[in-house]
This record gives C-alpha cells, sequence and structure tokens, in this order.
C-alpha cells in the first residue's frame, strides 16, 4: 500500500522502520553522500594537479573566477558561505603559487579584484579538461539526452537548494 506509511508487512521497510513513502528520499539522500564523498575526492586530486600545494578547498575558487571573472574577495566569500579571513588566507595562498593576482577595482579605488593569472587559468583549463575527458569515457554508454536530462535535475536541485 503506497503511502499507508504504516510500514506494514505488506510494504517491508527493510528492517529500518523508515515508512515506505520515504524510501525514494533515502534512496536520494544515500545516493548524494556516496556522489559527495567521490566529488570531494576528485576535487582534492583535481588541487593536485593545478599545483601540488594548493588546497582542494581552493579549487572551487579557481572554478569560480573561471566561469565569473573578476571578483571582489567579499563576494567570493558571500558566494562559499565563508569568512572574510578564511576566503583571505585562501587568496593569499592562490597568490603566492602564481594563480591568481589582484588588481584595483575601477568602480572603487579602495577595493580590489581578485582574477586568475595566465598561469592559473591555462593549468586549471588542463586539468578541467582531464576531468570532462574523464566523464566522456565513463559515460560513454549513456545516451546524450540522459547526460544533459542528469544535468538538468541536478541543476534544479543545485538552485532550489540555493533558494531553501
Amino acid at each position: 500500500m503506497h503511502g499507508s506509511g504504516t510500514g506494514s508487512e505488506e510494504e517491508p521497510t527493510g528492517g529500518s522502520g523508515v515508512d515506505h513513502e520515504f524510501q525514494e528520499f533515502l534512496a536520494l539522500e544515500r545516493e548524494l553522500a556516496v556522489f559527495l564523498r567521490r566529488a570531494r575526492a576528485n576535487s582534492g586530486e583535481m588541487a593536485r594537479e593545478v599545483h601540488p600545494e594548493l588546497e582542494p578547498a581552493a579549487y572551487g575558487l579557481l572554478v569560480r573566477l573561471e566561469e565569473s571573472g573578476r571578483q571582489r574577495a567579499t563576494d567570493l566569500a558571500a558566494f562559499f558561505g565563508v569568512g572574510k579571513a578564511t576566503m583571505s588566507r585562501q587568496l593569499r595562498a592562490l597568490e603566492e603559487l602564481g594563480l591568481v593576482a589582484r588588481e584595483p577595482d575601477p568602480a572603487d579605488g579602495r577595493a580590489s579584484l581578485v582574477r586568475l593569472t595566465d598561469e592559473g587559468l591555462a593549468r586549471f583549463r588542463r586539468v578541467r579538461n582531464a576531468r570532462r575527458e574523464r566523464y566522456v569515457r565513463k559515460l560513454a554508454d549513456w545516451d546524450r539526452g540522459e547526460v544533459g536530462e542528469l544535468a538538468r535535475l541536478l541543476h534544479q536541485l543545485n538552485t532550489r537548494a540555493e533558494g531553501a
């Protein structure tokens, strides 16, 4: 019986005591947990490929700067939901590695904009392209429509999560 919420014998719950009506959400939670664990591990690998001393968390900064162009450190901190001190430390490390640079903000001389250096952009794109090739190989037996549908659904999930 769908939606009964009783965990009856007709609808076993696998011994977990969880109502059948939530099984899809539990499956989603389980698969997202596996996906996120792998994504964190991959982020660390990609960061090291960009530069052996790059922290995994800093890889996301490179993604954001490549996608959005020059940004203020405060805007980056807000986007990632971290404090100014954390962002400052990460940007300082990226600067020391020669991957990002700061330049005066033409709209406000007191502020600066962070941008990828040519070296940072070249290293980032090399790693991103290699990652994309791995996805192409892993999903070679998928229909392109399925890949597009997965991307669409993940975008929808991310958009709703941001709005929550």
